[in-house]
């Protein structure tokens, strides 16, 4: 994948296939520390100790459509080429928290991409799961700046109107938009 946040994309696909209700998405940026953080964590029905140790492997899936299943090894790797570390933490019954930490200075860096898009897929396409979306930046003179969109809190506000309702899904899109901004000033 030639972007981090397609990554996101698949890693959060996985979440809603181990029945996650809740998947927080957190994306750190730090230019002190060099360094890009990537969190999913669900409360899906978590993996065994020996899926963890076989969910880095390219020819383990749990999918029957396809016989490889490669996301994981892929952002795994992503990091790893940059100087950075990966680590996977799960319980079967209350779920996992994958995290990916890059060093965005490095030459194999790839870019982290549309994030504020996929956010917005992930939630107007999955209306029965709830997307906590985090993103911080930490400046290189250590101002730090915070944003984030909990649709549990959405769904308190629209009551039975759905997130792929053409107006909210606009709303929901400028929203995130503002949000990218709002780091980028």
């Amino acid at each position: 994948m030639r972007e981090l946040s397609l990554n996101v994309m698949d890693i959060a696909q996985n979440s809603i296939r181990a029945g996650a209700s809740l998947t927080t998405i957190r994306v750190d940026e730090s230019a002190p520390a060099d360094t890009l953080s990537i969190t999913v964590t669900d409360n899906g029905c978590g993996m065994s100790e020996e899926q963890v140790r076989s969910v880095i492997d390219p020819f383990f899936t749990t999918r029957t459509t396809r016989k490889v299943g490669l996301g994981v090894p892929l952002f795994k790797m992503e990091a790893e080429m940059t100087g950075g570390s990966f680590t996977i933490d799960s319980k079967l019954g209350e779920g996992t928290t994958l995290t990916a930490v890059f060093r965005p200075s490095h030459v194999d860096m790839i870019p982290l991409g549309d994030i504020g898009s996929v956010m917005h897929l992930l939630i107007t396409c999955n209306p029965e799961i709830d997307f906590l979306y985090i993103r911080s930046k930490t400046a290189a003179d250590g101002a730090e700046k915070t944003v984030s969109l909990d649709t549990r809190e959405l769904r308190e506000q629209l009551g039975e109107i759905p997130f792929s309702e053409p107006e909210v899904s606009e709303w929901i899109r400028d929203y995130i938009a503002e949000m990218e901004e709002e780091l980028r000033s």
